[in-house]
């Protein structure tokens, strides 16, 4: 199924690597395809979640438009914060 990422999603990219935070296209697409966790609670959106490092998860939100989907954005979180969702 194609990826497509909005231009939100793309500028988030650099938004979080001048906080330090370094996350790239494959985590991504990483979490889209393998999560260890979606939420599907916000329909039409999903979130898929997985892991980022020791302390965090990685939160990916998008949705489904036709064939493809559509990432709109994503964003690390404290696991201690989503546990409860998964």
């Amino acid at each position: 199924m194609p990826i497509r990422f909005t231009k939100h999603a793309l500028e988030k990219f650099s938004a979080l690597r001048s906080y330090g935070v370094l996350i790239s296209r494959a985590q991504v697409l990483r979490v889209i395809y393998h999560p260890d966790s979606v939420d599907y609670r916000r329909l039409p959106l999903y979130i898929a979640q997985g892991d980022f490092d020791t302390r965090r998860v990685l939160r990916v939100v998008y949705k489904k438009k036709g064939a493809t989907l559509v990432v709109i954005t994503f964003y690390p979180g404290l696991k201690s914060q989503y546990e409860k969702d998964t």
